[in-house]
């Protein structure tokens, strides 16, 4: 009965890790087009013509 209770916490645990990492990437892909948006942005106002 402790192994089935260890195996189930275990698999638990792994499907909460890898729901973590897709969200992670998910939020990293964000905040990289958000930075892009930013860098197009001071690219056209570098020559203070905004």
């Amino acid at each position: 009965m402790k192994r089935l209770i260890t195996l189930a916490m275990l698999a638990l645990f792994s499907v909460g890790l890898l729901s973590g990492c897709n969200t992670v990437a998910g939020a990293g892909k964000d905040v990289q087009k958000a930075g892009e948006k930013v860098e197009d942005t001071a690219n056209k106002c570098s020559d203070g013509k905004c």
